[in-house]
């Protein structure tokens, strides 16, 4: 069931007008006075809303993760989805520092950092501490991963002196100190607040990405961090998740009830608590599919030829939302209909047929809208659909990655034999054949077919090396597109300096 006291403290949160959208001259950083005289609880519920912004649509952190890497490409359909080249850019490695979403999605997961912050400076209880603490440490383990430093205050400081940044390593030991001082007082669940084993998860990435944050053009795994991850994922593993028996249950309407996986999650309540996660569904389908969408996000035909036939990550019918509009779950390719059967056209009376084959431009007029295999990663709610406020908790850990986190760790130090029976525990799961070897090349792709758009393409593409190569509608790239560009109006700071290259 979902947990109306946290549901109380976004409500409560939504009336901070400040909340995610701060004034770019803080620097997403906290003042002495904190960000009102609101109550502890208050505070901690506007923290949790802030997560709202950046994370809880296709188009903020996510596209910074997805867009720019070998899962999802925008094309340009004539007029729509240009947007001055926005879009291109991020799949070509072309952005700039005056890039609107990268500047944008900066600012927004600072402004975390600064409703966590303000908690802190309120008296909050043990655990209201911990979960404040938690979710800063999140965004900016988000902020490091993207630009590789890392804007911070402590709670009390002078927001009118520019706010002090630390470099990766100074980062990355913040993170390992924190997150195991705050894990004995969070709580053990539910997955809609920060608990122990999110915060597990977490330091199970941070350790797992330490070389890559440290050497993003040469990555190295040193063996006591991957010890550290294997560790870790054993603790977690006592906590009895199991890997839920439909996939796509996971992100479903109800998925704080059917998931067996879900570590960390945002809670929604449908038709009442606000988020975007309706974008999810809404960026990728057409304009004639029920419901409506936006005929713009789309996977390429290479990344999809990763699954087998029976894997069941590809999707299917799924009840709930097939029966009621036609739409299958996963990957949507070839002829699309409605829920009776009746096969649906596009805005030219051309037959609705989704096309694997699709370019960065599309010019042809009868091939614009059918462009791009599509992709319903989250079961559509329609029970909730005239709100736009969907009852889908948004997934941000499942306990898959913790999986697929450990056979990796074991992999880079030689225990390859344990790495492989553990990765066709989780392909047995998903009614994919057993693999018969195990290495690297495999194993990226064996993440991409679990956690495909779900945030994590690009992290997971440079830690492996692969994220300056060519791919599909890509060229290869410069070293310089490993980090993002500090935004312009940001380096009023004089602690800020630009990344290189840029």
């Amino acid at each position: 069931m979902k947990n109306k006291y946290i549901f109380g403290f976004a409500v409560v949160a939504l009336s901070f007008s400040g909340c995610t959208k701060l004034d770019e001259n803080l620097n997403g950083q906290v003042g002495s006075a904190g960000v009102s005289g609101g109550n502890v609880a208050s505070l901690l519920g506007a923290t949790y809303a802030a997560m709202i912004g950046p994370y809880q649509a296709p188009w903020n952190w996510a596209a910074l993760q997805e867009v720019t890497s070998d899962e999802i490409i925008v094309p340009t359909r004539a007029g729509d989805w240009d947007d001055n080249g926005a879009w291109r850019s991020l799949h070509l490695h072309k952005w700039a520092p005056d890039h609107t979403r990268i500047s944008d999605v900066f600012r927004d997961l600072n402004s975390i950092s600064y409703v966590a912050t303000s908690v802190l400076g309120a008296s909050p209880t043990p655990s209201q501490a911990a979960q404040a603490r938690f979710l800063r440490a999140f965004a900016q383990f988000s902020i490091l991963d993207g630009w590789g430093q890392v804007p911070y205050r402590d709670a009390g400081e002078d927001v009118t002196k520019p706010s002090r940044v630390r470099n990766a390593a100074d980062e990355i030991a913040y993170l390992i100190s924190e997150l195991n001082a705050i894990i004995p007082d969070l709580p053990n669940g539910p997955a809609n607040v920060a608990n122990k084993n999110a915060a597990k998860m977490l330091l199970m990435k941070v350790y797992l990405n330490k070389g890559a944050f440290l050497n993003r053009t040469t990555p190295t795994f040193d063996a006591a961090d991957m010890a550290r991850v294997i560790a870790l994922a054993d603790e977690i593993a006592a906590g009895g998740y199991t890997l839920t028996a439909n996939y796509f249950d996971n992100f479903a309407p109800t998925n704080d009830i059917l998931s067996k996986e879900n570590i960390f999650t945002a809670q929604n309540l449908g038709g009442t608590a606000g988020s975007d996660l309706d974008g999810q569904w809404k960026c990728t389908t057409h304009y004639n599919q029920n419901p409506s969408g936006y005929n713009g996000f789309s996977t390429l035909s290479n990344f999809y030829a990763k699954f087998e036939a029976n894997d069941t990550r590809r999707g299917g019918s799924y009840t709930g939302q097939t029966n009621v509009s036609g739409i299958r779950i996963g990957f949507l390719v070839g002829q699309q209909v409605n829920q009776n059967g009746v096969a649906l056209k596009d805005r030219k009376g051309n037959p609705l047929s989704f096309d694997p084959q699709v370019s960065i431009i599309e010019r042809d007029p009868n091939h614009l809208e059918i462009a791009g295999i599509r992709v319903i990663k989250y079961p559509i709610d329609f029970a909730n659909s005239g709100s736009n406020k969907p009852d889908n908790d948004w997934v941000y850990f499942r306990y898959s990655d913790v999986l697929l986190m450990k056979a990796e760790a074991q992999l880079r130090t030689s225990q390859t034999a344990q790495a492989l029976a553990l990765v066709n525990t989780l392909r047995t799961a998903r009614g994919a054949s057993a693999l018969t070897s195990l290495t690297l090349d495999v194993l990226i792709d064996e993440r991409g077919r679990e956690l495909y758009w779900e945030s994590f393409r690009r992290q997971d593409l440079i830690r492996f090396g692969k994220f300056l190569a060519a791919w599909q509608e890509k060229p290869a790239s410069e070293a310089k597109y490993l980090v993002f560009p500090i935004p312009d109006n940001q380096l009023g700071n004089p602690n800020l300096l630009q990344n290189p290259g840029y």
